[in-house]
């Protein structure tokens, strides 16, 4: 009994709801390969150097969507203290993937949400990601989809790589309270080009957001730019000059704070590794992937902050 009530506090501490908490961990979600094992999960004391939890292995097998998969995992501890999980089910489809756990070790029923079901053309529903906006006692989903027709695609005849259908992704996002009701989705973000891949943080009074500029032509863009709101529903500062290393092809941004530093972290996917930058004021970026030690394999997820009684149960 003092043991899960300790683990309880500890919960309730990282939320900031008063209860003062000295032994937390950093955790990352995320996949591997296609994601068709599942959830992956890896420790950090630093947010440097990462070690897989279970011995590399899935904790959770994808069961729902179009193609069963689990890619993108993203993980949020929620105010009741209950981990909620979205994920992308599918490279095409409509649905993303939800479940939730109050351990990480026994998860809910896994759903396929349809969240584009108003939209029956949709190519596909990409890395959702979810926030629990505290004003309005909400949680807001996000996602990228290319909606056939609703944004012009640019020219084919430019376009280098045949083999993908085009794609012209805008961002769209629903709250709910209590994941069964749904409000009508929406465009969240419409910055006039390709964008995919977007986290958001608190920051002060406002959020920010980091997105992955995911333009094809007429020059390929492919990096991390931030963006800037005073509500997470926006309306959204025009985007900020890329983030991310000069000419290297990047994708799936997290973000946090650790001490005085915002880190965000990202995949580059063609280089197969996986690089990290860090800032004090959100202006100026250092590139300190030279430091940063991952799990082979390790594919787009999220980071966050644990407490460590969390992590010892999973082990």
């Amino acid at each position: 009994m003092l043991a899960r009530l300790g683990l309880f506090l500890a919960v309730l501490g990282v939320r900031g709801f008063g209860v003062p908490v000295d032994d937390s961990v950093y955790l990352f979600s995320y996949f591997v390969r296609n994601g068709e094992d599942g959830l992956h999960l890896a420790v950090s004391e630093d947010g440097l150097k990462w070690v897989a939890l279970h011995e590399g292995k899935s904790f959770l097998t994808p069961v729902v969507g179009e193609n069963k998969l689990m890619r993108d995992p993203c993980l949020l501890c929620g105010p009741d203290g209950v981990y909620r999980m979205v994920w992308t089910t599918s490279w095409t489809g409509g649905t993303i993937g939800y479940a939730s756990s109050t351990d990480l070790k026994t998860w809910s029923e896994q759903k396929a949400l349809a969240v584009m079901a108003h939209e029956p053309a949709t190519a596909n529903c990409w890395a959702p990601e979810i926030i629990w906006d505290e004003p309005q006692k909400h949680y807001l989903i996000f996602w990228s989809s290319t909606v056939p027709g609703t944004f012009p695609v640019p020219d084919e005849t430019e376009r280098k790589d045949k083999t993908k259908p085009p794609r012209n992704h805008r961002l769209y996002s629903t709250t709910t309270k209590d994941f069964e009701t749904f409000t009508p989705t929406a465009v969240h973000y419409q910055p006039g080009f390709n964008v995919i891949d977007e986290t958001m943080v608190r920051q002060g009074a406002g959020w920010v957001m980091f997105v992955k500029n995911e333009t094809e032509i007429p020059a390929a863009a492919k990096n991390i730019f931030m963006t800037h709101a005073l509500s997470p529903d926006g309306p959204w500062d025009p985007p900020g000059a890329p983030i991310s290393p000069a000419g290297v092809w990047v994708e799936g941004p997290t973000a946090i704070k650790i001490g005085d530093w915002w880190h965000v972290y990202f995949d580059k996917y063609r280089d197969h590794q996986y690089g990290v930058i860090r800032s004090r004021d959100l202006k100026s970026w250092e590139d300190i992937s030279d430091q940063l030690v991952v799990p082979p394999g390790i594919r787009h997820g999220t980071v966050l902050r644990v407490p460590r009684a969390v992590v010892e149960a999973l082990r």
